[in-house]
Formats: structure tokens, sequence, C-alpha cells
């Protein structure tokens, strides 16, 4: 018998002061059993970053040609695809090819090691944008996950700070592409 994602809940209040984006999100959360909760909790990041009202988690660890995070234009078509962690390089492609806009955000310590080995082979997709976190950020974000969490999110000048109650996390996201 297969294990079932363990569902989380949060509400996300957006301030992105650089885009000029006030919003606040009810998101529902399925974290894959062999989901990390580093990397659920940057999926919630980088949600918070791209914020839109038509942005969505996909399935992302149960469904490997789906995204972890979508935003579809009116059409259906896909205008961002955003991929946490390090995909591969026929991944990165594959996706360029389908979306007008293409996000990863890498997390890991060997983030800047993938980097190396990937990024002059997909150098060439113009719709390719590539950041690393700080990984001591990111430990800070995932101490914050809870079933029902309460998080709010300010973004200006490039800086992100993302708070609860008790705690907050601080970004400021390395462009590598």
């Amino acid at each position: 018998m297969a294990l079932k994602s363990t569902i989380y809940k949060a509400e996300l209040q957006v301030a992105d002061i650089d885009r000029h984006y006030y919003f606040d999100h009810t998101l529902t959360i399925a974290c894959h059993p062999s989901e990390t909760m580093e990397r659920m909790m940057v999926r919630l990041l980088a949600f918070a970053i791209n914020a839109h009202t038509r942005l969505s988690f996909g399935r992302g660890l149960s469904d490997v040609d789906e995204p972890d995070l979508i935003r579809r234009d009116l059409t259906g078509a896909i205008e961002q695809w955003i991929e946490v962690g390090q995909p591969d390089e026929r991944a990165i492609l594959k996706a360029c090819g389908k979306a007008a806009e293409v996000r990863i955000y890498a997390y890991a310590a060997a983030a800047d090691r993938w980097w190396k080995q990937v990024g002059a082979r997909v150098g060439r997709a113009r719709n390719l944008r590539v950041w690393r976190l700080d990984p001591g950020g990111v430990t800070d974000l995932a101490a914050m996950a809870e079933r029902n969490m309460r998080l709010a999110c300010t973004i200006q000048d490039g800086e992100v700070w993302v708070r609860d109650d008790t705690s907050a996390a601080q970004f400021t996201p390395e462009p590598l592409m």
C-alpha cells in the first residue's frame, strides 16, 4: 500500500512591494511522503515570490512531467513553469519548450555544483531564470512548517522576509541566470 501525501494548510499574506501585489492566499499543500520539509517550504516560498491569482501547485514529485508550480493564462497556455531543487538538463529544456517563462529556485548546499554542471547546457534558453536560495534561510523557513500555518511574506528591493507569529526567515535570492 502506497503512502499518502500529508496535507498542509497555509494562510499566506503576500505584500510584494516591488510588483505592487498585495493579496491573501489560502493554500492547500500536499507534501509527498519522500519530500522534505525544506523542499515543501521552498515551494511555498516560490509561490510567495511569484504570487498571482492563477498560480497553483502542480503535482511535483508525484508526476515528473508537471512543475512544482504552474500559472496558465485564460486560454490554458502555460505562462509560468516553476521548479524547486535541481532538475536535470533535459527536464529544464523540456519545460522551456512548454512555457513562456521557466523559473528554478535551487536551495541545497550542492546548488553551485549542480549549476556548474547544467548551466552551460541550458544557458541558451532565453525564457529561463535561475536563483539560488541560502540554505540557512531555508532551514529557518522549514522550522515554521506546521499542518496549519499563518505566514506573512514581504518582498522589497529583491529581499524576501517570511514570518509567522514567533519566527522569521530572510532571503536575498541570488540570480544564477
